[in-house]
């Protein structure tokens, strides 16, 4: 095939760009300039898309003697992710930005570029596993990103190829050293990749400034606390809340209210929930019927749930979960994979979560 590798200039699109070279395809790397500031230089072992990395992946390409170019995506890259972020998190959601990217830009923008240019498919160094078209989970579970490819459809899966899903990340690194590439040892990048300090609270104060309000506890209706902005939250939160509930019962983020600047905190009890309702859900392959037994993964580092889900309104879902959960934030992704042993780490798809509940027979329970 004629290819596209997406080389961010780390171990991973490295090595995913010199296996698709080796598979005997037609290949040219290309690196996505996404940031607004040309000249951003990398801030230790977080963020990414730097000069320095496009330095690298432009090294690596030389290497194994491919074409590269540079395709500048930052006001694409800023107005589908990083506006997008900031206004999930002002409506008092917790968006996922890998998730978002993916979808929106690598195999949105990218990809139809590419397939506009004549290219048969897009590489990337992610983390998962392609069998029959059908989205799988990485052999290497600490690495796997599955969870944020799940928003692809099956027209995009088609068009995508992963060599790294079959193999482990230390795998990666001992074949990137044996060719010799200077990215071997590369730390990966983490975190949100547009914040390379880590300060997400500081990031969203300078783009939505200071929005006071109260921390009320849900127990007793008390005002506890004060904040600079609901941003600043997420829902399953312990620390820094900075409150005094006058008891050492640790207390969690249990809802956000944008409108009143309100944040609710409530005991661990009163976190549990055991039932999601999701926006408009999208599928890896065609829609599954419905009532149907899954697991879904409700962050992009939680273990799967045992689930039943049903029909919701607007094309969304109600999610049943078979034990109650701490943590789940509007505007994550809840992934759903099949359920058994055997295909259990098939993505079957996705959708955003809107809302969350505790029904009333699992209070207690």
């Amino acid at each position: 095939m004629r290819v596209l590798a997406a080389m961010s200039g780390g171990v991973d699109s490295a090595v995913a760009a010199a296996l698709a070279v080796d598979a005997g395809h037609d290949v040219t790397g290309v690196h996505l300039a996404l940031s607004q500031d040309r000249q951003a230089l990398r801030s230790g072992s977080r963020g990414c898309c730097s000069v320095e990395d496009s330095h690298d992946a432009r090294r690596v390409a030389d290497e194994l003697g491919i074409p590269f170019y540079v395709w500048d995506m930052a006001d694409r890259f800023t107005e589908d992710v990083v506006d997008d972020f900031v206004a999930e998190y002002a409506a008092g959601r917790t968006p996922n930005p890998c998730l978002r990217c993916n979808e929106k830009i690598k195999f949105s923008a990218v990809l139809d570029r590419a397939r506009a240019l004549g290219f048969d498919a897009v590489v990337t160094g992610h983390h998962a596993r392609l069998a029959d078209g059908e989205l799988r989970r990485s052999v290497d579970a600490a690495k796997d990103q599955s969870y944020v490819l799940g928003v692809l459809t099956a027209d995009q899966l088609a068009a995508a190829v992963f060599p790294l899903g079959g193999m482990t990340k230390d795998r990666v690194r001992e074949i990137a050293a044996e060719r010799g590439f200077a990215v071997a040892t590369k730390a990966d990048s983490h975190d949100i990749c547009f914040i390379p300090d880590g300060d997400t609270r500081g990031f969203l104060a300078r783009r939505l400034g200071s929005r006071p309000g109260p921390v009320v506890d849900a127990a007793t209706g008390a005002t506890v606390g004060a904040h600079e902005g609901t941003y600043g939250f997420t829902v399953g939160q312990r620390r820094g809340l900075g409150v005094s509930t006058g008891d050492q019962e640790p207390r969690y983020v249990l809802g956000i209210e944008p409108v009143t600047r309100t944040v609710t905190i409530g005991t661990a009890e009163l976190a549990g929930v055991d039932e999601i309702t999701t926006a408009g859900a999208t599928w890896t392959s065609a829609a599954p019927a419905l009532p149907l037994r899954a697991q879904v993964q409700l962050r992009a580092h939680g273990e799967p749930v045992p689930c039943e889900v049903v029909a919701g309104a607007d094309g969304g879902l109600v999610i049943a979960l078979d034990a109650v959960q701490r943590g789940v934030a509007a505007g994550q992704s809840a992934v759903l994979y099949e359920p058994d042993a055997v295909r259990g780490d098939r993505v079957l798809g996705q959708a955003a979560i809107r809302a969350t509940r505790r029904r009333p027979a699992a209070v207690g329970r």
